[in-house]
């Protein structure tokens, strides 16, 4: 396991998935599991966009994710123009780090957070880390890359029969998915907090199912024409409404998301 791959090692490793890939489209996603030779893609991913970002370094990303290696899952965008990858993201089974950090960092237990979103029943993923590169952050790409995470983690909690889903967002992070119509809940009730070189995180709470749900909702409202409020230029809410779209239904990037790490395999013979 390493947060460090080379270039030569990240080319070659993306080179290989590309191949293996049944979907043509410039950008494609994939799910794999913690041991997956992809896994140590989107670590590196992870370390590069944290350490530019909140000062983490190798160390820093293996002391804090190391002990949540074995339950994490992790989804990865790869960029066929570059040969690149181009964002990645983690889910962590049972809740992970959030339900671990949240109730110190909130000042409420962990058992009334869970009785209060109603967690007794169901499994919980902690949406733990959300990466896109800074050459994508530019311009409409980012849209792309971050939707086709959205989407992969909606697609892979599904198939894990995930009911519940926890995560701890920076301000920018959280921005981005609010845009898009995705209506968490402030985990117990709490306020905004400094953590891991985040000044305003936030520790939320959302049902699996409502994230879809909440952002075909957006993406009915931005489609209908403007009532003069001004909260969004023309073009900026026809594009946050056509991403909403597509993240909530799967339209134009399904075909382009594999799972492996998730598939059921026969046991050998």
């Amino acid at each position: 396991m390493t947060y460090a791959l080379d270039d030569l090692t990240l080319r070659e490793r993306c080179a290989t998935a590309l191949a293996e890939h049944p979907s043509t489209n410039r950008f494609v996603a994939t799910a794999v599991k913690p041991n997956d030779p992809l896994a140590d893609v989107a670590r590196t991913v992870e370390r590069m966009v944290f350490e530019a970002s909140f000062g983490l370094d190798e160390a820093t990303m293996i002391a804090e994710y190391g002990p949540y290696e074995e339950q994490s899952f992790f989804f990865l965008v790869i960029d066929r123009e570059t040969g690149l990858p181009a964002g990645a993201a983690r889910a962590i089974d049972g809740g992970g780090k959030t339900l671990d950090d949240a109730p110190d960092m909130i000042g409420v237990e962990l058992s009334e957070i869970v009785r209060q979103h109603g967690m007794y029943d169901g499994r919980i993923w902690d949406y733990a880390t959300l990466a896109v590169l800074p050459q994508y952050r530019a311009s409409r790409d980012s849209l792309v890359v971050s939707g086709m995470l959205y989407r992969t983690f909606i697609n892979a909690g599904h198939r894990a029969s995930v009911r519940h889903v926890v995560c701890m967002l920076d301000q920018a992070a959280y921005r981005n998915l609010d845009m898009l119509g995705c209506r968490f809940t402030a985990l117990a009730g709490s306020a905004p907090f400094e953590y891991l070189g985040s000044a305003a995180n936030r520790a939320l709470y959302i049902p699996l199912e409502e994230i879809a749900r909440s952002m075909g909702e957006q993406a009915h409202q931005l489609s209908q024409p403007d009532t003069g409020t001004g909260r969004r230029r023309p073009g900026l809410r026809r594009i946050t409404a056509r991403l909403a779209s597509q993240v909530s239904s799967g339209d134009d990037l399904d075909p382009h998301i594999v799972l492996p790490g998730l598939e059921r395999r026969r046991r050998p013979r």
